[in-house]
This record gives structure tokens, C-alpha cells and sequence, in this order.
């Protein structure tokens, strides 16, 4: 329970401190907003030329896949999260290591803050602004949004596992820019971001799905809320999420550990 609350209230500060950015929530959330009327067009035009299925999605699952993708691109966060970095980089890592709590711990604890404020301030203005436009597609089963959700989740602990080991390279790297974009590159793309990936050849969406986790950040979470596929291959999906999710955050403790081990705070 003192482990609860201490995680509980990490969680707290980080949705206060991100509810502070007023301004730049309502730019982002306008932003993401007309994007989303072009992505749509697009992706319509792509299903008009093709018959009206593209990749086994009609037109009201791409508009669906379009306006809630661009609801979760803030929830999931691909980029933008460099304060791990920036402190070892000025040498204040050296206070999170002092604390009694793991800095992977806490710093999971501020960004699932960070994604339910992005829930309620990110998330919802697309998902209505789609339906006043354009005709989205509705869940057949009861169980599709409660694993919806649950996919969300993943997806944010996945991308939070991502980024975190992007951001450690600065243990041993001055200058993390380079893996920075490498990661801003490659989480669009491979991610199902900029289009689902079921627009690749079959062997492609295959090889990402099981060797990488990129697909478990926007395309898993999308393909459950559409019903892509059976029901079975969906928790198959939201399953595979939980493993890699494992896997990352074993991976962020790993590198940390090695990481103290031969920590050189730079300036200091």
C-alpha cells in the first residue's frame, strides 16, 4: 500500500504539471484537429479508388482509424520527452538517483499522469470533431471497448518504454539528436501513424508485429477499436502489447542498472 500511494501521487504531480500547459494543449489539440481532416480525405480518396475497401478497411473504419489515431498521437506520445536526457545531460539525474523510489518507477509514474490529462484534453476534442463530418464506425461487440482501453494503456507503456531507453543512450552519449530523430523516423512510420500498416505486403506487417514493438503504439490500439480482425486475433494483438510492455520496462531497469554503474555526470 505505501508503494500504491507513492505511485498514486507521482501520477497526481504529473497531471498537474502537464495541465499547466494551457495554451499549448489547446494549439495541439487544434493541430491534431486539421490534421485530421486531411488524413481523412486522403485515406478516403484511397478506398473510393480502390472500391470502397482498402487494405480490409471501408471508408468509416479509415475515418475511425484517422480521428481517433490523431486523438491518441498526444495520449501515446511518439516524441517530444527528452527530460531524462536533459538531466543527464546537466547532471540532475544524479538527485533521481538518490530518491527511494526507481527512476523508471517514477518517471512510468509521471508520464501515465501525463496520459490521462492528454485523455481528457487530447483525445476528446477529435473524436468529436470526426463524427460531425464524416460517417465513423461503431464497435459491434461490448467487449471491443473495455479491450480498447486496455490496448491504450499498453500503448502508453510501450511508448514510455521506448522512449526511455532512446533517452538513456545519453549515459554514454553527449549528444542524443541523433537517436532522437532516428526514433521520431521510425515510431511514425512503423507505428501505423502516417497509414495503417496493413497497406504493406503481408510478410511486412508480420515482421513488424513480431519483431518489433512499434505496431503496439498507434496500430494495435486502432485495428482492436475497428474490429479489423476476429475477436481472437484481436486479444491475440492486445497480448502481444503485454508482452512487449514486459519486455521494454525489464529493459529500462537493465539499462538503468548498467547505466549507474559506470555513470560519469557530465559538468559535475
Amino acid at each position: 500500500m505505501p508503494w500504491f500511494r507513492t505511485f498514486a501521487a507521482i501520477t497526481g504531480s504529473g497531471v498537474r504539471r502537464y495541465s499547466t500547459y494551457r495554451q499549448a494543449t489547446v494549439a495541439g489539440a487544434f493541430t491534431n484537429t486539421v490534421f485530421g481532416f486531411l488524413r481523412c480525405y486522403v485515406f478516403l480518396a484511397v478506398a473510393h479508388g480502390s472500391g470502397g475497401m482498402a487494405a480490409g478497411y471501408d471508408a468509416p473504419q479509415l475515418a475511425t482509424f484517422v480521428w481517433v489515431g490523431q486523438g491518441l498521437l498526444a495520449v501515446v506520445l511518439l516524441w517530444g520527452w527528452t527530460d531524462l536526457a536533459d538531466r543527464i545531460r546537466t547532471g540532475d539525474v544524479a538527485s533521481d538517483l538518490l530518491r527511494p523510489i526507481h527512476p523508471v518507477t517514477s518517471y512510468l509514474a509521471t508520464d501515465l499522469g501525463r496520459a490521462a490529462y492528454a485523455v481528457l484534453t487530447r483525445f476528446v476534442p477529435p473524436v468529436l470533431t470526426g463524427p460531425l463530418f464524416f460517417d465513423l464506425y461503431l464497435p459491434t461487440h461490448w467487449s471491443t471497448v473495455p479491450l480498447f482501453v486496455v490496448s491504450v494503456l499498453l500503448a502508453v507503456v510501450i511508448s514510455f518504454g521506448c522512449r526511455y531507453l532512446v533517452n538513456a543512450v545519453g549515459y554514454w552519449l553527449a549528444d542524443v539528436r541523433g537517436p532522437m530523430t532516428l526514433w521520431t523516423l521510425a515510431s511514425g512510420v512503423l507505428a501505423g501513424l502516417y497509414f495503417p500498416l496493413r497497406f504493406l505486403p503481408d510478410w511486412a506487417v508480420l515482421l513488424l508485429w513480431a519483431a518489433t514493438p512499434f505496431p503496439g503504439l498507434l496500430q494495435t490500439p486502432l485495428d482492436v477499436l475497428v474490429e479489423r480482425d476476429p475477436p481472437a486475433t484481436r486479444l491475440g494483438l492486445v497480448a502481444l502489447q503485454l508482452a512487449w510492455a514486459g519486455l521494454l520496462l525489464l529493459a529500462c531497469r537493465a539499462v538503468q542498472r548498467r547505466a549507474e554503474r559506470h555513470l560519469v555526470v557530465q559538468g559535475g
